[in-house]
């Protein structure tokens, strides 16, 4: 399974909740796929969906998963022990690893080498860290859903990319909308 693979089985899981996606291709296979308001796609600031994530679960009550690549969690080191030192209950990462950087022309990334972004996780504190392969990440998140406890997920995939339209939608937008979702479902 590829990313947008991953992505597909994902839908009848997290289509009601909030959820931040990953810059380039993941937020536009998210958008060719599933396009709400309660998705937020991230257009050009690689390594900041699971920190924009980890601020929108820190401000309300609802559910939010945040989809990032390891490309951009590797971009971003400091997410990570930020995520474990701002526990959110609310609040599921779900990294999926399909060791490269997809959106820039599948350059390999190192945690496509040697290493570990669940044990990266774990060792800056996070405490539920989740390693799982790509044909189990709806499962692995229904559960992470339904603990109730900050989860990381490192999903573990192939490599590629399908051909996806750019988003065309203005920024503004794209978090306008969200934030009237927010508001809507926190009142």
């Amino acid at each position: 399974m590829i990313r947008s693979d991953v992505l597909k089985s994902l839908i009848p899981v997290i289509s009601d909740h909030l959820v931040v996606c990953n810059i380039g291709l993941p937020s536009q296979e998210m958008h060719m796929l599933d396009d709400q308001p309660n998705n937020f796609y991230m257009l050009g600031t690689m390594g900041l969906a699971s920190s924009i994530g980890l601020g929108v679960a820190l401000a309300q009550s609802e559910k939010v998963i945040a989809i990032d690549g390891d490309g951009s969690v590797l971009t971003n080191f400091g997410t990570l022990p930020t995520i474990a030192n701002n526990v959110a209950d609310n609040f599921i990462l779900l990294i999926i690893d399909n060791g490269s950087y997809g959106s820039t022309g599948d350059q390999p990334t190192y945690a496509g080498m040697k290493t570990s972004l669940a044990a990266v996780a774990t060792a800056c504190g996070c405490e539920t860290v989740i390693e799982c392969q790509a044909e189990d990440a709806a499962e692995t998140v229904q559960a992470a859903l339904d603990s109730d406890k900050m989860t990381i997920i490192v999903c573990k995939c192939q490599s590629g990319n399908i051909k996806v339209p750019v988003i065309q939608m203005d920024p503004v937008v794209i978090r306008d909308r969200f934030m009237k979702e927010i508001q809507a479902r926190n009142g």
